[in-house]
């Protein structure tokens, strides 16, 4: 039987999304529609892979009073939540999405403070769920208290004990866990155009850039990269071979965790066993239909089948 998957997110929020025709800065605007729901990486994650049928246990830290919508949402979804609850209140951010433009706008407020005994909590929790070749997806920023080195230690651990680790992380701790040495390195990175640079310390402009920069972490040891590049799609780069895949524009409600259901169908193909162009495929779809929805979830499976046989594919040199 395959493991679930597990994601930890260890600065989750609640996300207030409102929608204004268009965003004016320093005027006064009605809100069309104003929607309060769970967030954090790794539960975007979570949620959308629930929606797309895969078993998904959740952890992390969630603060004790206003730990309710998040219980609600994993019942809802019938996701496990192995979430450790900490004393005070998980953060809110505000996201602001701009009708006319398509754009987002977020404001994202200060996280609750994890202290070290409390990240403990959460370690043996996947001490207790990890299994051989399982995939544990770490997502997301790091919450105040915990040092920069939190992703990659924990990633050590895991690979340790045999997982397979999907990071979605940037700054200082996508940079502390690429550091770590090749059996220590994560299986997957999702790194969009901005964190890709900030890490490689120049700018990519180009797509040939991008894959140098994919291929060279292949052979320093994370076996597959992908890069999301917004409406311009994502390259995904593993065993020296780069595909571009993209769909054309669709309705946009929020981009608000498009990244998120990217990470979602990667790891989905990779726990199907799925070939590179599969993959691609499946990713770029859930991606794409998830811009039809506020919150982290999916249409239905077959809408989402329909979006992956549209994706066009290129094989790239780079």
């Amino acid at each position: 039987m395959i493991a679930p998957v597990i994601t930890v997110t260890l600065n989750p929020a609640i996300d207030l999304t409102v929608t204004v025709a268009e965003l004016r800065l320093g005027s006064v605007q009605r809100a069309r529609t104003a929607q309060s729901g769970v967030g954090g990486k790794g539960i975007n994650v979570a949620g959308c892979l629930a929606d797309w049928g895969t078993p998904v246990v959740v952890t992390g830290v969630l603060g004790r009073s206003n730990a309710e919508p998040f219980s609600q949402f994993f019942a809802v979804k019938r996701i496990d939540d192995r979430f450790v609850r900490a004393v005070g209140e998980t953060r809110t951010n505000i996201k602001i999405a701009d009708l006319a433009s398509g754009d987002t706008t977020d404001i994202n407020l200060p996280g609750l403070p994890v202290d070290v005994p409390t990240c403990d909590l959460v370690w043996d929790t996947l001490v207790e769920l990890v299994r051989p070749h399982g995939l544990v997806v770490l997502a997301g920023s790091l919450p105040e208290g915990l040092p920069d080195d939190t992703w990659a230690r924990l990633i050590a651990d895991l690979t340790h004990h045999g997982a397979r680790v999907v990071l979605d992380t940037s700054e200082g701790p996508f940079a502390a866990a690429l550091a770590a040495p090749a059996e220590h390195l994560p299986h997957c990175v999702k790194p969009n155009r901005r964190e890709l640079e900030a890490w490689a310390g120049r700018p990519l402009p180009e797509t040939s850039d991008l894959i140098a920069v994919a291929r060279d972490l292949n052979r320093r040891g994370v076996e597959l990269v992908v890069v999301s590049l917004g409406p311009e799609g994502a390259l995904f780069v593993r065993d020296g071979k780069a595909l571009s895949a993209r769909l054309p524009p669709m309705r946009v409600l929020s981009t608000v965790g498009a990244g998120d259901a990217m990470v979602a169908g990667t790891v989905a193909g990779l726990r199907d066993g799925l070939g590179l162009p599969e993959l691609a495929r499946l990713a770029v779809a859930f991606a794409t239909g998830k811009l039809a929805h506020v919150g982290p979830h999916l249409p239905a499976r077959a809408e989402i089948e329909a979006l992956a046989a549209q994706v066009a594919l290129t094989t790239l040199a780079g």
